[in-house]
Formats: C-alpha cells, structure tokens, sequence
C-alpha cells in the first residue's frame, strides 16, 4: 500500500454525504397510532380477509406477507432503509452476513460454473468457497483486486465478481468503475461487501456495481447487539436472489433484529464521524511510533479506488516491529478488548495470527501478503486519549 501525508479534513471530508444520510434515517412518515417508531411485527404468518385474497397473493396478482421466512413489515421497513441509502431499487435482509453473502453468491454461480473473488475478502466468506463450493462443484479464483490487468485476464468465463473495498485484514483498494466496466462487457455480475465504508462513505451502486453486501452486525446496528445482514441492488437481481435461495436456504431475518437495525440506522451518520477521526487520529500516532513498521488504512492510499470513498470508518491494522511481544502487548491492552466483528461502540483487537488459524491447509494465496506481525484495531467511541494512552502503556509491557 502506497502512503501519503494526511492532508485531509476528517470533520468536512464527508459532510455532503452525512446530511444526504441524516434526513433519511431520522425522517419518517407517522407509523400506525402515530408512533414515531415502528412496530415490531412478531409474527410468523398473516392470514387472510378470504379465499379471493389469498389466491391474488400466491399468484403474485395482490401484495401481501404471508410468512414471515419471507416479508415481515418490519424487516420490509428496513430493507426500504438500506435500499434507499445505497441507491438501489430494493433489499434484501438476512440472519447474518453469510446468510446474505452465501444466498447472493448462489443465485448467480452453480454447480460447474467458475467466479472470481479480491484476495484478503472477508474471512468467513473465504471459508465459504474454499470448504464448500468444491463439493458444489464451483470454482473460485482469487486476484489482487488493485491490480485492474490481473482482474481482466481473471474475468473470462466467470459469472460472477466478488469485490470488497477496503479488503479484510490488509484494507487494499480497488477501483470500481474500471472493474464492473470490465465485468459488464463480458456479462459478468458484480457484487461488493461494502460493510466497511457503509453506503454513507461509499455508494457502490453509483460506480457500477450490482449487488452490494453488508454484514448489518457492523456499523448498520452499531450496538453489538445483533447478528445480521442485508443485499442490496436492483429489483430484478433481488428478485432472482428471491426466487433461487432466499426462501429455500431460510437465512431470515427476524422482525425483533430489524427493528434494532431500524434503531441503528438512526445514529449511524452521528456515529461514523466519531469512528472516522478517532480512527485517523491513532492511525497518524501509529505511524509515527517507533514500533510500528507499517499502517494499513485507505487513508494512506494513492489507488485510483480511493476516490470513491466519502470518509473512513475505524477499522484498520498496522504492522509491529520484531521486537514487539505480540501476545503481551494485546493483553496489556485495557481498553481495546480482544474479539473479533467491529463497527459497534466499543473499541476491539484482533492479531492476524490468530485470526488466520481459522483457516489451515487451504489456499494460501487468498490470505496474500497478511504479516504474522499484523495486528487489526477497531476504534469504538471511547475518548480517543484514553485509547492511545492504552496503546501506549501495552507497546511499554510489549518488549521482548
């Protein structure tokens, strides 16, 4: 990753954007009794006025929930929410991120079809198609995904791009526009987790992109406190993805999650500014610390990719010297507890090494370039001093 000074104003970097963000999520037309809040529809069916109704309904004549495995009023609220942020005609919401990720892939890709995937992708989605798409017979070739020339010799034959920018773990970019231009000439569907950058630093829909990921567990909720996902793009891909997995797979969304999604959603342009500068503030004290080798952040960049980010979340990672005690230096930690997921309000650290356990013996190559010495922070909402002088007294405890 290329670096550059920080010449940027992390309070005006994204205020277009957050305006745009705010209004939406914190207008609404009255709910039912005038409520200002919408009502949980803990259901698990809706029945109907007679026999007439429910004909229309299941012949796709009259628009109505029938189960909740499929619409529920709630989640069908937030779903509106989501597709009206990123720009899409509709959405999609499910039990978790792989839920949507897994019933997304599956829609496009089968059973002796081939597509390709950035290098560092989401860990989990990485386990995803090296343990189980061989035994569905689907092929996954991996490519740095800043590197537009190794993404078009990839592309021919595939149907589907998998694209996530800032990468896991390493925060690569890639340009947008110039990959889904590739992808389209060949007819290939383009899909990105965008959980990162949320559609309020980036939309990318708006630069070509189909189908647009997010693990709602991140910044979406905010809270730590649900376990969720969401696709979003136009209405005929979510109708496909409707039509060939939603159902069948049952990855459902519950009404009680969308509702503290809804919940969410409110403070998330109130939220990510706070995660946007403290991040950048320890990110810039990183760098210049002595031990410190190397810091991942997209802020850094000079990638083409760069210009369709708004603003920055606060996730990152960064690199330690040799003569850093990895393991005494995140124990030492106070503030930044060790767990994995990010994006809610408290501030987290996860060491690659660990991390990348979870995945011995297959493919190496989809986790290129991630040092044993890399070291990922999450910067929650705590006051930023206290966080770096946590950082600072763990580096002390850290010498070998």
């Amino acid at each position: 990753m290329n670096e550059q000074p920080n010449t940027f104003d992390p309070a005006s970097l994204a205020s277009d954007y957050l305006g745009e963000a705010a209004t939406l999520l914190a207008h609404d037309d009255p709910f039912p009794g005038g409520a200002v809040v919408p009502p949980i529809y803990q259901t698990s069916l809706f029945t109907f006025a007679n026999y007439a109704d429910m004909a229309d309904t299941f012949a796709g004549r009259r628009k109505q929930p029938i189960y909740s495995r499929g619409d529920n009023p709630t989640v069908m609220e937030f779903e509106a929410r989501v597709a009206a942020l990123e720009g899409a005609e509709a959405a999609r919401g499910f039990s978790s991120g792989m839920a949507a990720i897994s019933a997304t892939v599956l829609a496009f890709v089968g059973a002796g079809e081939r597509m390709v995937a950035v290098r560092n992708c989401y860990g989990d989605a990485y386990r995803l198609f090296e343990r189980l798409f061989p035994r569905l017979h689907i092929k996954v070739d991996y490519v740095d995904g800043s590197d537009p020339d190794a993404v078009a010799a990839a592309l021919p034959g595939a149907k589907l791009l998998y694209l996530e920018s800032p990468t896991s773990m390493m925060f690569e970019l890639q340009d947008l526009e110039h990959l889904t231009r590739l992808a389209k000439e060949q007819g290939i569907v383009t899909t990105i987790d965008n959980s990162w950058a949320t559609p309020v630093f980036q939309k990318p829909i708006s630069h070509g992109v189909d189908l647009v990921l997010h693990s709602a567990s991140k910044y979406l909720s905010g809270h730590s406190d649900t376990v969720a996902g969401v696709v979003a793009g136009s209405a005929a891909h979510i109708k496909h993805i409707n039509e060939q997995t939603y159902s069948q797979l049952g990855g459902k969304l519950s009404p009680f999650e969308g509702w503290l999604l809804l919940r969410g959603l409110r403070t998330l342009p109130l939220r990510l500014p706070h995660h946007m500068k403290s991040g950048l503030t320890i990110a810039e004290r990183l760098k210049a610390h002595g031990k410190v080798e190397r810091v991942n952040h997209p802020a850094y960049s000079n990638h083409p990719g760069k210009k369709t980010l708004a603003g920055y979340a606060g996730l990152f990672s960064f690199e330690v010297t040799e003569d850093v005690d990895i393991p005494a230096f995140v124990d030492a930690l106070k503030y930044f507890r060790i767990g994995v997921s990010w994006g809610g309000h408290e501030s987290l650290v996860v060491p690659a090494k660990a991390s990348l356990e979870q995945t011995p013996g297959i493919n190496s190559m989809a986790r290129f370039d991630v040092s044993p010495r890399t070291i990922r922070f999450n910067v929650g909402l705590e006051n930023v001093e206290d966080l770096w002088a946590d950082i600072a007294q763990a580096f002390d405890k850290s010498k070998k």
